[in-house]
């Protein structure tokens, strides 16, 4: 700005510019600083059996729930984009990327189905499912959120774990059961499968019956006990 002035200064007539030099420069306003982004919550790293002693145990209430309790899918993380939350979740996962058609309309790409291993080539025969599904959540606690907290649940792509492409098959086998009922079939994710149950419960702050706990402490104390638990809480 100094600069500019001085040149516009040479410019003109020696009087008037020797004139203008001596008024004093009135101080430019400061910028307006942009207001500070919330900062993103603090990822908390824990073991197995330590999240599991984190975990409220209540009873579970089913009363009032209707599938149409938790809205999805919704415009997803990049509104922009055409792509409901959905379509971005295959999008992240796909092993071999599908192309993106008008409309998002995904075709061809290749994914592993998470909970049972099998290689899936489109779209057809998957599922975004929830690690925790909604009617789950219901009876843990989200039965007393609003239902903008629902939907935030429903499409939540702030964890990874929290939204997963399996088999229709598979998922419908999983349904709505917690791990006293349905473990995915593949050993191998098993451990994987009970460290994102818990992490996806604490994120949402959400509950375990009796039942819930045992079986996850029969993984927490067994095989399972060197798996790290991550979560931060949703906000």
């Amino acid at each position: 700005m100094i600069n500019n002035l001085k040149r516009g200064l040479s410019a003109l007539p020696l009087s008037l510019a020797l004139s203008l030099a001596l008024v004093p420069l009135l101080p430019l306003p400061a910028a307006q600083a942009a207001p500070a982004a919330p900062a993103a919550p603090v990822a908390e790293v824990t073991t197995l059996a330590d999240a599991v002693g984190l975990l409220k145990v209540t009873e579970e209430n089913r009363v009032g729930y209707t599938t149409s309790s938790f809205r999805h899918w919704n415009a997803g993380e990049d509104t922009k984009d055409g792509c409901d939350t959905r379509a971005e979740v295959l999008l992240a996962e796909a092993v071999v990327a599908p192309a993106v058609e008008s409309g998002c309309k995904l075709t061809g790409g290749r994914w592993t189905s998470y909970f049972d291993g099998q290689e899936v080539t489109g779209t057809g025969s998957l599922d975004v499912a929830h690690l925790v599904a909604p009617a789950e959540a219901w009876d843990s606690g989200a039965s007393a959120w609003t239902a903008e907290q629902r939907e935030a649940y429903a499409n939540d792509q702030g964890a990874d774990v929290s939204l997963v492409a399996v088999t229709a098959r598979i998922n419908r086998q999983k349904a709505d059961k917690d791990p006293a009922d349905w473990m995915p079939p593949s050993p191998e994710v098993q451990c994987r499968y009970t460290g994102e149950w818990v992490a996806t419960k604490l994120r949402w702050q959400l509950t375990a019956d009796d039942r819930e706990l045992e079986a996850l402490k029969v993984y927490a104390e067994g095989p399972c006990e060197d798996t790290i638990v991550r979560y931060a809480p949703a906000v």
